[in-house]
């Protein structure tokens, strides 16, 4: 299996600054989106600082250890450089008063070969769309999912809600964070869409759909996206990482390339 990646990100209609983060690594699979959040530009540097860390260990250690790793080691070697990248935005909260209380949500994805080994804390979200099937593969870490799941509010009444933003973790924010952990199988022609609630707060999921089915490149699917989140109000930044599961196609022997086979 090859990953097509593609990644957008935009400051919306409202806010100046662009407090996500996004980057990926197509050499080893991984893709990384965090939505930083916190006073001044803290939630710039939250974010910016748990994109840079994961991609860097993480990267390190696909690099040298991950071609051959099972799912378990994958998970492990992902918990343990989220813990990190926890530990230095807290530690950088708490030594430096004017980013007191930062931290940031986040969706890492590892791909490789036919395995998505998915982590996220908060309500950043990571969809998937196979065949005409849209659904999403992560559960908020918020309070608004919270209610629905306790059977106080209904999806339907969730749209409304004056709760969408309030997340129940995020990392940096404590010394130690809980990051929830989900091995999928990947499929041929599967697209993956991570993204901050800039999008899903913006655009519903049927809406979201009927975007990704359509006829267009993934930076135009993007784009897409990003500009449906503007039009019905862009009230936060954007950001999405989409990545297609391509099937590598098989070599030919040369005498079947010679006979047109």
């Amino acid at each position: 299996m090859m990953y097509e990646i593609c990644t957008d990100t935009d400051p919306g209609m409202i806010r100046d600054n662009n407090e996500d983060a996004v980057t990926v690594d197509e050499m080893t699979g991984l893709c990384i989106l965090a939505d930083g959040m916190g006073g001044y530009n803290a939630g710039e540097v939250a974010s910016g600082m748990a994109c840079a860390f994961i991609k860097s260990e993480m990267s390190r250690w696909l690099s040298e250890a991950g071609k051959n790793a099972n799912g378990k080691e994958v998970k492990r070697a992902l918990e343990i450089c989220v813990q990190n990248a926890n530990h230095s935005i807290f530690n950088a909260a708490n030594s430096n008063p004017q980013y007191s209380g930062m931290g940031t949500t986040l969706v890492v994805g590892v791909f490789q070969s036919e395995r998505l080994v998915l982590g996220h804390i908060g309500d950043s979200r990571c969809y998937r769309l196979r065949g005409s099937d849209f659904q999403q593969i992560t559960k908020d870490h918020s309070l608004l999912q919270e209610q629905m799941d306790a059977g106080l509010l209904t999806p339907e009444q969730a749209l409304t809600s004056s709760n969408k933003n309030l997340v129940t973790r995020a990392l940096g924010v404590e010394d130690a964070v809980m990051l929830d952990v989900t091995e999928h199988r990947v499929e041929e022609g599967d697209l993956y869409v991570m993204c901050s609630d800039g999008l899903s707060d913006m655009v519903r999921d049927t809406a979201l759909a009927d975007i990704v089915l359509g006829p267009m490149t993934l930076a135009q699917k993007a784009r897409q996206l990003i500009a449906a989140a503007n039009e019905n109000g862009g009230r936060d930044n954007i950001s999405v990482v989409l990545t297609h599961a391509k099937q590598v196609a098989a070599k030919r022997g040369l005498l079947s390339r010679m006979m047109g086979k």
